[in-house]
C-alpha cells in the first residue's frame, strides 16, 4: 500500500544541505564544520573479564555485522555454486571422455571379434579339408591293403 509522504518529512531531507544554506562551505570555516578526528578503539577478543573499558565485538552495530554476515554468506554461497558448477562441468567432461574411450574400446573389440571369426572360419575350412583328405587316405589304405592281401594269396597259389 502506498502512502503519501510530505516533502518536509525529516527522512527525506538532505543532512548535508543545512551547512550550505548560508552559502559557506566546510572549506571556508573548517573549525566549525570538521570535528576532531577520533581514533577508533581496537577490537579485542573477549577474555572473560568484566572490565567495562574493554571493547567487545558485540558492541559494534548489529546491522553492520548482519550486512557483513549476509554478504559473506552470499559470497560463500556464490563461490560454492561456482565451484559446484565447475566440478559438475569437469565431471561431465570426465564422463564424456570415459564414454568415448568405451566406444573406442567397443569398436576395437568388434574389429578383433570380426578378425577372430574370419580366422576361425579359415581354420574350420582347413579342418574339414584335412578330415576329407584323411578319410580318402584311410579308404585308399584299406584298398591297398586289400590289393596286397589278394596279391599275397595269388603268389601263394602259384
Amino acid at each position: 500500500m502506498l502512502s503519501a509522504i510530505s516533502a518536509n518529512d525529516p527522512l527525506l531531507s538532505n543532512p548535508f544541505s543545512a551547512p550550505f544554506d548560508g552559502g559557506y562551505t566546510p572549506w571556508d570555516f573548517p573549525e566549525y564544520f570538521l570535528s576532531q578526528p577520533t581514533t577508533p578503539k581496537p577490537v579485542t577478543s573477549s577474555t572473560g573479564s568484566d572490565d567495562p573499558d574493554q571493547t567487545h565485538a558485540k558492541e559494534k552495530p548489529d546491522s553492520d555485522y548482519s550486512n557483513r554476515g549476509v554478504t559473506i554468506v552470499e559470497e560463500r554461497k556464490r563461490r560454492r555454486m561456482v565451484s559446484n558448477r565447475e566440478s559438475a562441468r569437469r565431471s561431465r567432461m570426465r564422463k564424456q571422455r570415459h564414454l568415448e574411450n568405451l566406444r573406442n574400446q567397443l569398436n576395437l573389440f568388434r574389429l578383433e571379434n570380426r578378425e577372430l571369426n574370419t580366422q576361425l572360419q579359415i581354420l574350420l575350412n582347413h579342418c574339414d579339408r584335412v578330415r576329407t583328405e584323411n578319410d580318402w587316405l584311410r579308404s585308399e589304405r584299406t584298398l591297398l591293403c586289400q590289393k596286397l592281401s589278394n596279391m599275397s594269396q595269388f603268389m601263394a597259389f602259384e
